[in-house]
């Protein structure tokens, strides 16, 4: 896929020619965030990401919105390709499919008018940079800039010297009424001062039930407010409930421009005010920009690059959107709303937006390496929403549940965890999470069906052929961890339910497909399409790119598909099979023949050439699928950016290495695409890849030495990374077929246990 290339925004730093000392302490400066917010030639695929100022995975994600109600296809809030904000609300999702959140949306304006309000804007007179976001709004003259702490954002505005200064408060500022049942059950402004305003809402939406408490303190006294719910207004009034509440407020002219703080809470407005007391005590936004700077800076810092100026925007805005989320839920004294609805504590945070069908498969493993501590704690904020809820979650927001996508992914971000001893998890705990998840039915992964037939009957489980193949590689994790802590029978139970995918396999078409409840296949079948009889047996994805889903045994999977011969055989022709009559949906994006890049079903799997003994071919197309599926415009990624997912796909790529097994401790090895990359452990140890010779004509390795010994595994292990070291491949322009090639050099099983 080829990307149109585009002027972008961006500030300049410290060059690269500096040491890199210096270099960790200035990567700010290659992050874009307008990366991935919008799309070409009207398409409505993007990264759906947002540029506004957050801090790493805080709470408050402070962003322009370019539509009055946001839908799905504005995910984020903001389209690079629209012209008009809205207003600036104070949270956001980042690369979903779905959108939600947009929480308390303030608009300022400079002359009386009715609702909506709203303003052009123009990129050249936009900017952003981690922590901060700057606008002019165009027909009103003001200059609006934004930053964040974890739970609050700043805000100033700059009207033109001869204007009123208004500002909108907006309480259903929400997708549109209907999508995803969103409406606002119940909203309180209360205006205590003339400097200070606070309330809540109550919303449901993509999920179910969410609570958002508001403490907000403006710079201005306020000399006249209009208050109104849904059609009717009122007048100088100081509180007001309803469900379509928005507050005019007009201010004190001077020559200095409006401050807005601004905190929020899930708990209470007292505790929205402590969150804000805590983090914002005074005026000065210009000290709060640089505070959320250097956060930034302390967590790009953690991998230091060589490369072109490209590549470093490229990673260094992976490296901003992966850290963006999950997103802390607690307030700074520990409280949060449980998903009982409960108030509880957790003195280590507790953090939610775990877009799970996602994530786990390479933001997971990433955050096993950069941020243990950080790992530690969203594990066991998912073990404690289990102990809430009964369920680990599938699709964790602001702490609730929506059952978005299929199977249970945060098993295999639970079981990998433990199984890498990461800090402060209970290995007791968490076993008794994921086993009784796996026995616990929910709307994506009927326990009992799974049970009684050993695959999903298409005729009684929509999706029922990637249900099927996900829930056998949940199962083989939940085998691991009952391997690990001695639970035999357990571990047998299981690790025979990871092989039900076997049940779907169909030998004479060659692919993955859908069965009824009486065994029989559903007709009629093509691989290219994502629907048979009207169905959906496949999840963002259609059979070509479900066939290679079993990243739990890929040894059996070459053997149910006729050997390694014939497995090398249809990677090949995935990867060149072309179809203008191919029925895909609307969110397949970034083909390579049937390979979809934008879809995650597909991003394991150009690494599996190394599995069958041919590792330059996927040197090959992991090269083609970093220099095709990422750019640094507006346009930046394949699809959706998916909460650090497609983010997370590259920044291990580049490197050149991949989490084929999510759960296993392997990383398979690709084409590294930087010249060099540090990691900087938590431990204080470093592990680097160095690529010599390494350039868009040399990107198959010659050889490879670790530590200083020859090196011809297609595979690193978790441990090679953590003990530290130095790994150095030689690339060239041809295929070296014999690097790599023989049996031992093959990813294995497991480095936790063995088969």
């Amino acid at each position: 896929m080829k990307f149109l290339s585009k002027k972008i925004l961006f500030i300049c730093g410290l060059s690269w020619s500096t040491m890199l000392l210096s270099q960790s302490s200035t990567v700010t400066q290659y992050v874009n965030p307008f990366i991935g917010t919008g799309a070409v030639n009207g398409s409505s695929l993007s990264g759906n990401n947002f540029p506004g100022a957050t801090t790493p995975f805080g709470m408050v994600q402070l962003s322009p919105d370019t539509k009055e109600a946001p839908d799905w296809s504005v995910a984020s809030g903001y389209n690079y390709n629209d012209k008009s904000i809205y207003g600036f609300s104070h949270t956001h999702l980042s690369g979903t499919g779905v959108g939600d959140l947009f929480d308390i949306s303030l608009m300022p304006y400079s002359r009386q008018r009715k609702y909506p309000i709203y303003s052009r804007f123009d990129h050249e007179e936009e900017n952003a940079k981690p922590g901060y976001y700057q606008v002019n709004l165009l027909e009103d003259q003001i200059k609006v800039e934004l930053t964040a702490t974890q739970h609050a954002g700043f805000q100033k505005y700059t009207y033109h010297k001869d204007s009123a200064e208004f500002v909108l408060l907006d309480l259903d500022h929400s997708m549109p009424k209907g999508s995803w049942g969103c409406r606002i059950i119940a909203a309180q402004i209360k205006i205590i001062d003339k400097h200070t305003i606070e309330g809540f809402r109550i919303i449901t939406g993509w999920v179910p039930l969410r609570k958002i408490y508001f403490y907000a303190q403006f710079s201005k006294p306020i000399i006249r407010q209009k208050l109104q719910n849904g059609s009717t207004l009122y007048k100088n009034q100081s509180i007001i409930n309803g469900t379509d509440l928005k507050a005019y407020l007009k201010f004190e002219k001077n020559s200095n421009p409006l401050l807005v703080k601004l905190a929020l809470s899930p708990v209470s407005t007292e505790n929205a005010k402590a969150n804000l007391e805590a983090e914002i005590p005074n005026w000065d936004i210009n000290n709060t920009t640089e505070q959320a700077n250097n956060l930034w800076q302390k967590e790009l810092g953690k991998i230091q690059i060589e490369g072109t100026e490209k590549q470093k925007r490229i990673f260094y805005t992976a490296m901003y959107h992966a850290f963006t989320q999950p997103n802390k839920l607690s307030d700074v004294n520990g409280d949060y709303m449980a998903a009982d609805y409960t108030t509880r504590n957790e003195p280590n945070g507790y953090y939610s937006t775990f877009s799970l069908w996602d994530m786990y498969r390479a933001a997971a493993p990433l955050y096993t390496i950069l941020q243990p501590k950080k790992t530690s704690a969203f594990v066991n904020s998912m073990i404690d929403h289990y102990k809430e809820f009964g369920l680990l979650p599938i699709w964790g927001l602001w702490g609730q549940e929506n059952y978005c996508m299929i199977g249970n992914h945060a098993i295999p971000v639970v079981v990998n965890a433990v199984l890498n001893h990461l800090p402060g998890i209970n290995p007791k705990a968490a076993y008794e999470a994921v086993k009784n998840s796996s026995l616990t039915s929910h709307i994506n992964a009927p326990f009992d069906i799974w049970e009684n037939y050993h695959y999903m009957p298409e005729n009684l489980q929509s999706q029922s052929v990637s249900i099927t193949l996900e829930m056998s590689y949940d199962d083989w994790c939940v085998a691991q961890l009952a391997q690990r802590l001695g639970k035999t029978e357990d571990y047998k139970h299981f690790m025979d339910r990871s092989k039900y995918y076997k049940n779907l396999y169909d030998a004479n078409s060659g692919f993955f497909r859908a069965k009824n409840d009486k065994k029989a296949w559903i007709e009629p079948f093509s691989p290219l399409n994502y629907g048979a009889n009207g169905g959906n047996p496949y999840t963002e994805g259609n059979a070509w790119q479900y066939l290679w889903y079993v990243p739990q045994d890929i040894p059996s999977l070459i053997s149910l598909i006729g050997g390694k011969s014939m497995f090398i055989k249809r990677l090949d022709s995935l990867f060149t099979l072309k179809d203008s009559t191919v029925k895909l949906n609307n969110n397949a994006s970034g083909l390579i023949g049937q390979y979809a890049h934008g879809n995650e079903p597909s991003h394991h799997i150009a690494y599996l050439y190394d599995y069958a003994g041919v590792p330059w071919k996927t040197q090959f197309y992991t090269h083609k699928i970093l220099q095709e599926m990422y750019n640094d415009s507006f346009s930046g990624y394949a699809g959706n950016e998916d909460c650090g997912q497609m983010a997370s796909w590259y920044i291990f790529s580049a490197m050149g290495f991949y989490p084929v097994n999510p759960a296993n401790g392997i990383f398979a090895i690709g084409s590294p695409l930087l010249q060099q990359a540090t990691i900087n452990l938590p431990s204080g140890k470093t592990f680097t890849v160095n690529a010599k010779n390494v350039s868009n004509e040399n990107i198959y390795i010659q050889s490879a030495t670790l530590n200083g010994r020859p090196f011809t595994h297609t595979y690193l292990t978790i441990h090679n990374i953590q003990n530290g070291g130095k790994l150095v491949f030689i690339m060239g322009d041809k295929p070296n077929k014999k690097w790599g090639t023989n049996k031992e050099d093959i990813p294995p099983y497991s480095i936790f246990n063995k088969n």
